[in-house]
């Protein structure tokens, strides 16, 4: 019933928001062969080579335009994004030091400006994430890659062509952390007169087959095919994109019905049976993308100090209910991976909908119909890889109310303010008390498993929100990173996962199914296992 009453409301507001629409988006004057995409952030991420917004201003304001010494494949469909060569042809792991990584530089490489991609470009960006008393030392730019690199140790240049990094402990994943390091030509900031607000309007320079052609705070993002770009089988295809953040689902719907945008991502779904019957491409895949709360669970007063209460949750929630308010375009999530996944394991844990299992877990946590179990919730109204979250979480409200007897409240906030708030220690009165936040999250692989579960990765340091600490966990890990066996890493990293399930520092409630919709005249489009796309595989007819 709950369900029902949400997809009766999701029509009417897709009307009444849709009629409104085309009056309220701004006006551009695009050619033929500019493609126009709605993003679902409220304000376009920032411009200067490490963008915010998470993975979605990576996608369109990071690799195409800035690119690190390694790259993702984007190129197929049909299985998860592996790594390849970019700004670094090659690199080892050093033999007898496991802790310190050498990469030796592509040469010829040329920043949009003109100047010269090398190893001191490279010393220069690193100092602005790492070193605070560089000239070009950027604050927020360093918070977003030091969380994503978190046992760097140092780093150095050998000669014009070649760097290394130490790591703070061996780590057979850190490639699969490098390839978020991306650079920016050091020309930028000089021009900018060492300002890094007017470096985002310049606009900077990066590496990528796309560069920044115009900027205009808070309205949109232009971005032209660069020419020059160093390879010549990933040159775009298409002259120009056009970037504009349309946080609402409905008004991106509306836009591309009427069609002022050719692309959108997130369209409401209960559009897409009559985008699809109106001719319009609807693309879904399964990705590593996972929908969760977070527990706040070590500030004081926390209920998810309490195994039982983390585990109750799990139980009490009808992860087919979200399926079906959003059309199919999501899958139960019952771990932090999939349970095809082969390191999903084989946790004592099974979640189901189970309302009984879930509040006898309860009860033997002191929590009934006298003394039930409430507590609030951080969410946002829009966001990278946040779906709807607005509906999803009323339907979990009264799912949760319904079956267990839970009392949830929110606290519902911007995109950027929800991303930035799981940074912070889980005692930081910036959480307005919060006991849960609803962050979507990359279930990518080893290194993502290390940022948000591992000890060391506590916040402000890394993604562990919750301070979650496991020692199975920590002794799984440790194996998996020590070691060089792929056999012995996958059996480590499945024993790893079966804690994650265990002992769920998180409550897992979909995986997302990455929908997004676009004009039949967008041709090449490749919807890779990944947060990221290739945009230079994309053509206009």
């Amino acid at each position: 019933m709950t369900t029902r009453r949400f997809r009766a409301i999701l029509p009417g507001l897709t009307l009444a928001l849709g009629l409104t629409a085309a009056l309220v988006l701004p006006s551009h004057a695009v050619a033929e062969d500019t493609l126009r995409i709605a993003m679902t952030a409220a304000d376009i991420p920032t411009t200067t080579g490490m963008p915010n917004n998470g993975w979605e201003g990576m996608r369109f304001l990071g690799y195409p335009i800035f690119e690190g010494l390694v790259l993702w494949d984007l190129s197929h469909a049909d299985r998860r994004a592996t790594l390849r060569p970019g700004l670094a042809e090659s690199w080892e792991q050093g033999k007898s030091d496991k802790n310190t990584w050498i990469f030796h530089l592509r040469h010829g490489v040329k920043f949009h400006d003109g100047t010269d991609f090398n190893a001191d470009a490279v010393i220069w960006n690193l100092d602005r994430y790492f070193k605070s008393d560089s000239p070009q030392f950027e604050l927020a730019a360093s918070g977003l890659t030091r969380v994503r690199l978190p046992i760097l140790a140092s780093y150095k240049k050998i000669d014009d062509n070649t760097v290394s990094f130490t790591t703070t402990k061996p780590a057979s994943y850190f490639l699969s952390m490098v390839v978020y390091v991306l650079f920016t030509s050091p020309a930028s900031f000089e021009k900018a007169g060492h300002d890094w607000a007017r470096v985002a309007t310049l606009p900077a320079a990066g590496t990528g087959p796309f560069r920044i052609s115009q900027v205009i705070p808070r309205q949109s993002v232009r971005l032209a095919r660069w020419d020059g770009y160093w390879d010549a089988a990933h040159k775009a295809k298409v002259d120009s994109i056009l970037l504009l953040p349309i946080p609402e689902a409905n008004t991106r719907l509306a836009a591309l019905r009427s069609g002022q945008v050719d692309w959108i991502e997130a369209p409401p779904p209960d559009g897409i049976p009559s985008l699809k019957a109106a001719g319009f491409t609807v693309s879904t895949n399964s990705y590593p993308h996972v929908w969760p709360w977070m527990y706040n669970m070590s500030v004081a007063g926390s209920p998810f100090k309490d195994v039982r209460v983390r585990q109750a949750l799990n139980y009490c929630v009808d992860r087919s209910a979200i399926v079906v308010l959003l059309n199919g375009t999501a899958e139960p999530a019952v771990g932090w991976l999939k349970p095809n996944d082969p390191a999903f394991g084989n946790p004592v844990n099974h979640y189901t909908f189970d309302p009984a299992k879930g509040k006898a877990l309860l009860a033997a946590a002191g929590y009934d119909a006298q003394k039930p179990l409430a507590f609030k919730v951080m969410i946002s109204n829009s966001g990278s890889g946040q779906m709807l979250p607005l509906p999803m979480n009323e339907l979990l409200q009264q799912n949760l109310k319904q079956a267990c007897g839970v009392d949830v409240t929110f606290d519902t906030v911007e995109w950027q303010v929800l991303s930035s708030s799981a940074r912070m220690t889980p005692d930081n009165p910036g959480l307005h008390g919060a006991m849960a936040l609803n962050v979507s999250s990359a279930s990518l692989d080893l290194s993502y498993m290390a940022r948000y579960f591992a000890a060391a990765s506590a916040t402000p340091a890394g993604n562990n929100f919750e301070h979650w600490s496991d020692d199975k966990f920590e002794a799984a890990l440790d194996t998996a990173s020590m070691a060089t066996d792929p056999a012995k890493i996958q059996a480590s990293y499945r024993a790893a996962h079966e804690r994650l399930v265990d002992n769920p520092p998180w409550l897992y409630i979909v995986h997302d199914l990455n929908p997004r919709a676009m004009s039949k005249k967008v041709q090449g489009f490749v919807p890779a296992q990944s947060w990221l796309l290739d945009m230079s595989l994309i053509s206009l007819h």
